[in-house]
């Protein structure tokens, strides 16, 4: 991940200035910045984000592996629902 680049911003109309380095060739160009801290919430979502799907996709893969008796298909399939349950709760949903 490159570094940030400190700036100064004017408080009136949002200037930024960072001063570099020229080499004699400028040329303005628009981009588009945004502030370290939404960045930084937005890794921590993604990476809150990627572990949910990790801990879905295991519970899919034990579903998938899980051949219960024929006698027993009722007891199993109310086990995968309470952890069903138990992820939706964790996640921060409720059914």
């Amino acid at each position: 991940m490159p570094e940030p680049i400190i700036a100064w911003q004017c408080i009136g109309c949002g200037k930024l200035d960072a001063p570099q380095i020229c080499i004699g060739v400028c040329e303005d160009r628009k981009v588009e910045l945004l502030p370290a801290r939404h960045y930084s919430d937005a890794m921590s979502q993604l990476s809150d984000a990627r572990q949910a799907l990790a801990q879905w996709h295991n519970l899919a893969h034990r579903l998938l592996q899980t051949t219960p008796h024929d006698d027993a298909w009722q007891s199993s399939w109310r086990a995968f629902q309470a952890q069903m349950r138990a992820l939706l709760v964790q996640q921060g949903e409720s059914h």
